[in-house]
Protein backbone atom coordinates (compact mmCIF):
# COMPACT_ATOMS: atom_id res chain seq x y z
CA UNK A 1 0.00 0.00 0.00
CA UNK A 2 2.97 2.29 -0.18
CA UNK A 3 3.48 4.71 -3.09
CA UNK A 4 6.55 4.50 -5.23
CA UNK A 5 7.86 7.41 -3.11
CA UNK A 6 8.45 5.20 -0.13
CA UNK A 7 8.80 2.43 -1.89
CA UNK A 8 12.59 1.73 -1.26
CA UNK A 9 11.88 3.09 2.30
CA UNK A 10 12.53 0.67 5.34
CA UNK A 11 10.11 -0.47 8.01
CA UNK A 12 10.82 2.49 9.85
CA UNK A 13 10.01 4.74 7.39
CA UNK A 14 6.78 3.09 5.92
CA UNK A 15 5.65 3.09 9.84
CA UNK A 16 5.93 6.88 9.00
CA UNK A 17 4.35 7.05 5.99
CA UNK A 18 0.91 5.57 7.98
CA UNK A 19 1.25 8.22 10.60
CA UNK A 20 1.79 10.87 8.07
CA UNK A 21 -1.28 9.28 5.89
CA UNK A 22 -4.10 10.29 8.82
CA UNK A 23 -2.12 13.48 10.42
CA UNK A 24 -1.90 14.78 6.32
CA UNK A 25 -4.02 13.24 4.81
CA UNK A 26 -5.50 15.85 2.61
CA UNK A 27 -2.96 15.35 -0.28
CA UNK A 28 -2.57 11.32 -0.26
CA UNK A 29 -4.44 11.20 -3.23
CA UNK A 30 -2.73 13.99 -5.45
CA UNK A 31 0.59 13.39 -3.45
CA UNK A 32 1.22 9.63 -2.59
CA UNK A 33 -0.70 6.76 -1.96
CA UNK A 34 0.49 5.53 1.18
CA UNK A 35 -1.31 4.78 4.06
CA UNK A 36 -1.28 5.85 7.45
CA UNK A 37 -3.59 4.27 9.90
CA UNK A 38 -4.45 7.11 12.71
CA UNK A 39 -2.82 9.26 14.46
CA UNK A 40 -2.05 9.08 18.24
CA UNK A 41 -3.05 12.25 20.01
CA UNK A 42 -1.88 11.18 23.36
CA UNK A 43 -4.90 12.25 25.72
CA UNK A 44 -7.03 10.70 29.23
CA UNK A 45 -10.56 11.01 27.82
CA UNK A 46 -13.40 9.72 30.38
CA UNK A 47 -10.89 10.19 33.90
CA UNK A 48 -8.51 12.60 32.69
CA UNK A 49 -8.39 15.04 29.56
CA UNK A 50 -11.47 13.67 27.84
CA UNK A 51 -10.18 14.02 24.62
CA UNK A 52 -10.01 10.95 22.19
CA UNK A 53 -7.88 10.96 18.33
CA UNK A 54 -7.92 9.12 15.75
CA UNK A 55 -4.70 7.14 16.18
CA UNK A 56 -5.29 6.20 19.76
CA UNK A 57 -7.13 6.86 23.41
CA UNK A 58 -4.95 7.60 26.10
CA UNK A 59 -7.19 7.66 29.72
CA UNK A 60 -5.78 8.46 32.76
CA UNK A 61 -6.57 5.40 35.24
CA UNK A 62 -6.33 5.56 38.92
CA UNK A 63 -5.48 2.76 41.87
CA UNK A 64 -2.30 0.65 42.31
CA UNK A 65 0.70 0.97 40.00
CA UNK A 66 0.92 -3.04 38.93
CA UNK A 67 -1.84 -4.59 36.49
CA UNK A 68 -3.32 -7.59 37.64
CA UNK A 69 -1.25 -11.44 37.33
CA UNK A 70 -3.45 -12.62 34.97
CA UNK A 71 -2.33 -9.56 32.56
CA UNK A 72 1.84 -9.94 32.85
CA UNK A 73 1.85 -13.71 32.18
CA UNK A 74 -0.46 -14.48 29.25
CA UNK A 75 1.82 -12.89 26.26
CA UNK A 76 5.17 -15.08 27.25
CA UNK A 77 8.11 -13.98 29.19
CA UNK A 78 9.38 -10.72 27.70
CA UNK A 79 9.79 -8.19 30.35
CA UNK A 80 12.20 -5.22 29.51
CA UNK A 81 13.43 -2.72 32.25
CA UNK A 82 14.27 0.30 32.47
CA UNK A 83 15.18 2.66 35.13
CA UNK A 84 11.79 4.28 35.28
CA UNK A 85 9.26 1.66 35.40
CA UNK A 86 9.00 -1.83 31.98
CA UNK A 87 7.26 -3.58 29.43
CA UNK A 88 5.83 -7.09 30.07
CA UNK A 89 3.90 -9.18 27.28
CA UNK A 90 0.26 -9.44 27.71
CA UNK A 91 -2.03 -11.51 25.29
CA UNK A 92 -2.63 -10.80 21.48
CA UNK A 93 -4.90 -8.68 19.92
CA UNK A 94 -7.60 -10.97 17.92
CA UNK A 95 -7.32 -9.05 14.52
CA UNK A 96 -4.01 -7.25 13.72
CA UNK A 97 -4.64 -3.65 13.19
CA UNK A 98 -3.05 -0.33 12.49
CA UNK A 99 -4.31 3.22 13.31
CA UNK A 100 -7.17 1.92 15.07
CA UNK A 101 -8.94 3.47 18.36
CA UNK A 102 -9.00 1.99 22.15
CA UNK A 103 -11.16 3.26 24.70
CA UNK A 104 -11.50 2.44 29.10
CA UNK A 105 -14.55 0.83 29.50
CA UNK A 106 -16.39 1.46 32.90
CA UNK A 107 -15.66 -1.77 33.87
CA UNK A 108 -12.08 -1.30 33.55
CA UNK A 109 -11.75 -3.24 29.74
CA UNK A 110 -10.21 -1.76 26.95
CA UNK A 111 -12.60 -1.37 23.41
CA UNK A 112 -9.99 -1.73 20.67
CA UNK A 113 -11.85 -1.44 17.38
CA UNK A 114 -11.32 0.00 13.40
CA UNK A 115 -7.62 0.14 12.07
CA UNK A 116 -8.70 -2.80 9.79
CA UNK A 117 -10.91 -3.26 6.60
CA UNK A 118 -13.20 -5.57 8.59
CA UNK A 119 -15.73 -4.63 10.99
CA UNK A 120 -14.36 -6.87 13.49
CA UNK A 121 -13.64 -5.23 17.16
CA UNK A 122 -12.61 -6.59 20.53
CA UNK A 123 -11.78 -5.80 24.20
CA UNK A 124 -9.06 -6.39 26.55
CA UNK A 125 -9.40 -7.70 30.04
CA UNK A 126 -7.02 -6.84 32.35
CA UNK A 127 -7.83 -9.55 34.86
CA UNK A 128 -7.34 -12.41 32.53
CA UNK A 129 -4.56 -10.09 30.39
CA UNK A 130 -6.41 -11.70 26.98
CA UNK A 131 -8.24 -9.85 24.10
CA UNK A 132 -11.95 -11.52 22.70
CA UNK A 133 -14.51 -10.12 20.00
CA UNK A 134 -17.08 -8.43 20.51
CA UNK A 135 -20.23 -6.84 18.97
CA UNK A 136 -18.78 -5.55 15.36
CA UNK A 137 -18.60 -1.80 13.48
CA UNK A 138 -21.72 -1.48 11.39
CA UNK A 139 -19.49 -0.22 9.11
CA UNK A 140 -15.73 -0.51 8.71
CA UNK A 141 -13.45 2.33 9.42
CA UNK A 142 -9.84 1.60 8.38
CA UNK A 143 -8.30 5.04 9.07
CA UNK A 144 -8.98 8.17 10.89
CA UNK A 145 -11.58 7.49 13.13
CA UNK A 146 -12.33 8.49 16.82
CA UNK A 147 -13.49 7.26 19.77
CA UNK A 148 -14.63 9.22 22.68
CA UNK A 149 -16.19 7.54 26.27
CA UNK A 150 -19.39 9.07 26.80
CA UNK A 151 -20.53 10.18 30.21
CA UNK A 152 -22.92 7.50 30.57
CA UNK A 153 -19.59 5.02 29.47
CA UNK A 154 -20.74 4.17 26.16
CA UNK A 155 -18.60 4.81 23.75
CA UNK A 156 -18.91 7.41 20.22
CA UNK A 157 -17.38 5.96 17.11
CA UNK A 158 -17.50 8.44 14.70
CA UNK A 159 -16.05 9.09 11.14
CA UNK A 160 -13.14 8.41 9.47
CA UNK A 161 -12.63 6.61 5.85
CA UNK A 162 -13.59 2.99 4.60
CA UNK A 163 -10.53 2.38 2.58
CA UNK A 164 -7.00 2.77 3.60
CA UNK A 165 -6.11 5.63 1.23
CA UNK A 166 -8.77 7.93 3.05
CA UNK A 167 -10.35 9.14 -0.05
CA UNK A 168 -13.96 8.68 1.33
CA UNK A 169 -14.14 10.06 4.51
CA UNK A 170 -17.57 8.44 6.15
CA UNK A 171 -20.60 11.27 7.98
CA UNK A 172 -21.48 8.00 9.40
CA UNK A 173 -21.14 7.09 13.22
CA UNK A 174 -22.19 5.03 16.14
CA UNK A 175 -22.01 3.96 20.02
CA UNK A 176 -20.60 0.78 21.75
CA UNK A 177 -23.22 -0.11 24.18
CA UNK A 178 -20.62 -1.75 27.25
CA UNK A 179 -23.14 -3.67 28.53
CA UNK A 180 -24.96 -5.50 25.65
CA UNK A 181 -21.28 -5.87 23.80
CA UNK A 182 -23.43 -4.06 20.20
CA UNK A 183 -23.20 -1.15 18.18
CA UNK A 184 -25.65 0.94 17.37
CA UNK A 185 -26.32 3.80 14.51
CA UNK A 186 -26.27 7.57 15.94
CA UNK A 187 -25.97 10.91 14.05
CA UNK A 188 -24.70 11.23 11.13
CA UNK A 189 -22.64 14.17 11.38
CA UNK A 190 -23.34 17.04 9.44
CA UNK A 191 -20.40 15.32 7.00
CA UNK A 192 -18.12 13.07 6.59
CA UNK A 193 -14.46 13.43 8.26
CA UNK A 194 -11.42 11.87 8.77
CA UNK A 195 -8.39 12.88 10.85
CA UNK A 196 -10.24 15.16 12.98
CA UNK A 197 -10.43 15.33 16.30
CA UNK A 198 -13.29 14.68 18.90
CA UNK A 199 -13.26 15.80 22.81
CA UNK A 200 -15.33 15.13 25.74
CA UNK A 201 -16.84 18.61 27.18
CA UNK A 202 -17.79 19.02 30.54
CA UNK A 203 -21.59 19.20 29.64
CA UNK A 204 -21.91 15.56 27.91
CA UNK A 205 -21.39 16.61 24.26
CA UNK A 206 -18.53 16.13 22.16
CA UNK A 207 -16.65 18.31 19.65
CA UNK A 208 -15.79 16.81 16.47
CA UNK A 209 -13.44 19.65 14.65
CA UNK A 210 -11.78 19.85 11.47
CA UNK A 211 -10.25 16.74 9.34
CA UNK A 212 -9.76 15.92 5.26
CA UNK A 213 -12.61 16.38 2.90
CA UNK A 214 -11.49 13.26 0.75
CA UNK A 215 -10.96 15.55 -1.83
CA UNK A 216 -7.53 16.81 -1.46
CA UNK A 217 -8.57 19.59 1.43
CA UNK A 218 -8.74 20.23 5.04
CA UNK A 219 -11.78 21.48 6.80
CA UNK A 220 -12.66 24.11 9.35
CA UNK A 221 -15.99 23.26 10.24
CA UNK A 222 -16.77 21.71 14.20
CA UNK A 223 -19.83 20.25 15.16
CA UNK A 224 -21.42 18.93 18.53
CA UNK A 225 -22.73 15.72 19.24
CA UNK A 226 -25.58 15.62 21.75
CA UNK A 227 -25.37 11.83 23.56
CA UNK A 228 -29.29 12.52 24.62
CA UNK A 229 -31.00 13.24 21.01
CA UNK A 230 -27.99 11.01 19.30
CA UNK A 231 -27.90 13.89 16.69
CA UNK A 232 -24.82 16.66 15.42
CA UNK A 233 -25.29 20.17 14.74
CA UNK A 234 -22.80 22.39 13.48
CA UNK A 235 -20.70 25.22 15.97
CA UNK A 236 -18.73 27.92 14.90
CA UNK A 237 -16.32 27.13 12.58
CA UNK A 238 -12.18 26.94 13.44
CA UNK A 239 -10.03 30.46 12.06
CA UNK A 240 -8.37 28.09 9.51
CA UNK A 241 -8.46 24.24 7.88
CA UNK A 242 -6.91 21.35 10.02
CA UNK A 243 -6.74 17.69 9.68
CA UNK A 244 -4.04 15.82 11.26
CA UNK A 245 -4.12 18.11 14.60
CA UNK A 246 -3.74 17.87 18.00
CA UNK A 247 -6.74 18.67 20.66
CA UNK A 248 -6.70 18.64 25.01
CA UNK A 249 -9.43 19.62 27.17
CA UNK A 250 -8.29 22.51 29.41
CA UNK A 251 -8.64 22.63 32.96
CA UNK A 252 -11.37 25.09 32.51
CA UNK A 253 -13.56 23.31 29.91
CA UNK A 254 -11.86 25.00 27.15
CA UNK A 255 -10.49 22.89 24.15
CA UNK A 256 -6.93 23.47 22.76
CA UNK A 257 -6.15 22.56 19.27
CA UNK A 258 -2.73 22.56 17.72
CA UNK A 259 -0.90 22.03 14.71
CA UNK A 260 -1.85 19.73 11.47
CA UNK A 261 -2.19 20.87 8.16
CA UNK A 262 -3.89 23.23 6.32
CA UNK A 263 -3.87 21.35 2.81
CA UNK A 264 -0.11 22.59 1.88
CA UNK A 265 2.46 20.18 2.17
CA UNK A 266 3.72 22.31 5.26
CA UNK A 267 2.58 21.46 8.76
CA UNK A 268 0.68 24.18 10.98
CA UNK A 269 2.49 26.06 13.80
CA UNK A 270 -0.73 27.91 14.84
CA UNK A 271 -3.14 26.65 17.75
CA UNK A 272 -6.68 27.89 18.34
CA UNK A 273 -9.19 27.24 21.37
CA UNK A 274 -12.66 26.11 21.54
CA UNK A 275 -15.33 28.20 24.18
CA UNK A 276 -18.42 25.42 24.69
CA UNK A 277 -19.87 28.91 26.05
CA UNK A 278 -19.85 31.00 23.29
CA UNK A 279 -19.21 28.11 20.23
CA UNK A 280 -16.49 30.19 19.20
CA UNK A 281 -12.49 29.64 18.41
CA UNK A 282 -10.14 31.92 19.31
CA UNK A 283 -6.12 31.88 17.73
CA UNK A 284 -3.90 31.85 20.10
CA UNK A 285 -0.37 30.74 20.07
CA UNK A 286 1.98 29.84 17.82
CA UNK A 287 4.10 26.77 18.62
CA UNK A 288 7.67 27.14 18.19
CA UNK A 289 7.21 24.09 15.38
CA UNK A 290 4.76 23.03 13.06
CA UNK A 291 3.59 20.09 13.53
CA UNK A 292 1.97 17.29 11.88
CA UNK A 293 0.60 14.09 13.81
CA UNK A 294 1.82 15.32 17.21
CA UNK A 295 0.57 14.43 20.50
CA UNK A 296 -1.16 16.53 23.36
CA UNK A 297 -1.56 15.67 26.72
CA UNK A 298 -3.41 17.84 29.25
CA UNK A 299 -0.83 18.48 32.76
CA UNK A 300 -1.51 18.37 36.34
CA UNK A 301 -1.08 22.07 36.63
CA UNK A 302 -3.29 22.74 33.60
CA UNK A 303 -0.37 23.23 31.07
CA UNK A 304 -0.65 21.41 27.86
CA UNK A 305 2.29 19.26 27.07
CA UNK A 306 2.59 18.93 22.71
CA UNK A 307 5.22 16.69 21.23
CA UNK A 308 6.60 14.91 18.16
CA UNK A 309 4.74 14.76 15.75
CA UNK A 310 6.31 15.60 11.96
CA UNK A 311 7.50 18.67 10.31
CA UNK A 312 6.99 17.80 6.54
CA UNK A 313 4.40 16.17 4.39
CA UNK A 314 6.72 14.98 1.60
CA UNK A 315 9.95 14.24 3.11
CA UNK A 316 9.20 12.71 6.97
CA UNK A 317 11.03 14.69 9.23
CA UNK A 318 10.29 13.44 12.61
CA UNK A 319 10.32 15.56 15.25
CA UNK A 320 12.36 15.31 19.11
CA UNK A 321 11.01 19.20 20.37
CA UNK A 322 8.25 19.06 22.95
CA UNK A 323 6.21 22.45 24.19
CA UNK A 324 4.05 23.44 27.00
CA UNK A 325 0.55 25.68 26.11
CA UNK A 326 -0.31 27.79 29.63
CA UNK A 327 -3.61 28.85 29.06
CA UNK A 328 -3.33 31.92 31.29
CA UNK A 329 -1.08 33.35 28.79
CA UNK A 330 -2.04 31.75 25.85
CA UNK A 331 1.76 31.08 25.03
CA UNK A 332 3.45 28.03 23.94
CA UNK A 333 6.97 27.69 25.98
CA UNK A 334 9.86 25.35 24.71
CA UNK A 335 10.35 21.87 26.65
CA UNK A 336 13.23 19.67 26.80
CA UNK A 337 13.71 17.48 23.48
CA UNK A 338 13.53 14.23 23.21
CA UNK A 339 16.20 11.02 22.69
CA UNK A 340 14.34 10.42 19.54
CA UNK A 341 12.55 12.15 17.41
CA UNK A 342 8.69 10.59 17.07
CA UNK A 343 6.13 10.52 14.91
CA UNK A 344 3.21 7.88 15.11
CA UNK A 345 3.99 8.10 18.80
CA UNK A 346 1.65 7.67 22.01
CA UNK A 347 1.53 9.92 25.17
CA UNK A 348 -0.10 8.78 27.79
CA UNK A 349 -1.09 10.99 31.54
CA UNK A 350 0.64 8.41 34.38
CA UNK A 351 -0.84 8.36 38.33
CA UNK A 352 2.29 10.42 39.18
CA UNK A 353 1.84 13.31 36.79
CA UNK A 354 4.60 12.58 34.78
CA UNK A 355 4.09 11.07 30.83
CA UNK A 356 4.86 8.46 28.93
CA UNK A 357 6.08 8.64 25.74
CA UNK A 358 6.31 5.30 23.41
CA UNK A 359 6.88 4.10 19.57
CA UNK A 360 7.27 6.14 16.87
CA UNK A 361 10.74 6.45 16.76
CA UNK A 362 13.96 4.51 15.05
CA UNK A 363 13.96 2.39 18.16
CA UNK A 364 12.08 0.87 20.80
CA UNK A 365 13.42 3.17 23.63
CA UNK A 366 10.39 4.66 25.55
CA UNK A 367 10.76 8.32 27.63
CA UNK A 368 9.08 9.84 30.78
CA UNK A 369 8.63 13.69 30.69
CA UNK A 370 8.87 15.26 34.06
CA UNK A 371 6.86 18.22 34.12
CA UNK A 372 8.46 19.63 37.20
CA UNK A 373 11.75 19.34 35.21
CA UNK A 374 10.46 19.95 32.24
CA UNK A 375 13.14 17.03 31.02
CA UNK A 376 12.80 13.56 29.35
CA UNK A 377 14.33 10.28 31.14
CA UNK A 378 14.26 7.10 29.55
CA UNK A 379 11.36 4.93 30.46
CA UNK A 380 12.85 1.00 29.11
CA UNK A 381 11.85 -0.73 26.16
CA UNK A 382 9.26 -1.94 23.81
CA UNK A 383 9.15 -5.15 23.43
CA UNK A 384 9.48 -3.99 19.35
CA UNK A 385 9.49 -0.56 17.29
CA UNK A 386 6.10 0.16 16.11
CA UNK A 387 4.35 3.34 15.19
CA UNK A 388 0.20 4.04 15.19
CA UNK A 389 -1.01 1.70 17.92
CA UNK A 390 -2.40 2.48 20.73
CA UNK A 391 -1.60 3.62 24.52
CA UNK A 392 -4.61 3.28 27.25
CA UNK A 393 -3.90 3.92 30.78
CA UNK A 394 -6.11 0.74 32.80
CA UNK A 395 -7.39 1.56 36.05
CA UNK A 396 -4.31 0.43 37.99
CA UNK A 397 -2.31 2.52 36.42
CA UNK A 398 -0.02 0.57 34.00
CA UNK A 399 -0.43 1.54 30.37
CA UNK A 400 -1.86 -1.51 27.74
CA UNK A 401 0.08 -0.47 24.70
CA UNK A 402 -1.64 -2.35 21.47
CA UNK A 403 -1.13 -2.87 17.83
CA UNK A 404 0.21 -0.24 15.24
CA UNK A 405 2.83 -0.81 12.68
CA UNK A 406 5.96 -2.79 12.62
CA UNK A 407 8.28 -3.05 10.19
CA UNK A 408 6.01 -1.49 7.31
CA UNK A 409 3.17 -4.11 9.02
CA UNK A 410 0.08 -4.07 11.29
CA UNK A 411 0.75 -5.69 14.34
CA UNK A 412 -1.45 -7.95 16.83
CA UNK A 413 0.63 -8.23 19.83
CA UNK A 414 0.44 -5.82 22.81
CA UNK A 415 2.30 -5.17 25.78
CA UNK A 416 2.11 -3.38 29.16
CA UNK A 417 3.99 -0.72 31.06
CA UNK A 418 4.22 -1.01 34.82
CA UNK A 419 5.31 2.43 35.99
Amino acid sequence: MSSPYLAASTGRRRARARTLRIAAVLLLGAAFSACWDGVSRGTPPPSGLRTVAPSMTTIAGSGASTPSAGATMSGGASDTAGPHGRFVATGSMVAVRGGQVAALLPDGRVLIACGSDQPVTEVFDPRSGTFSATGPLIVPRTTGATATVLEDGRVLVAGGSDSSLDQNPLASAEVYDPTSGLFAATGPMRRGRSGHTASLLSDGRVLIAGGTDGAGGALSSAELYDPKSGTFTLTGSMTIPRSGHAAAVLADGRVLLAGGTDGSRLPLASAEIYDPGKERFTAVGPMSAGRMAASAVSLADGRVLVLGGNASMVNEIPLASAETFAPDTGQFTRAGQMAEARDGQTASLLEDGRVLVAGGGSDNVAELFDPQTGQFAPAGSLSVTRATHTATVLKDGSVLIAGGVIGGADERSAELYLP
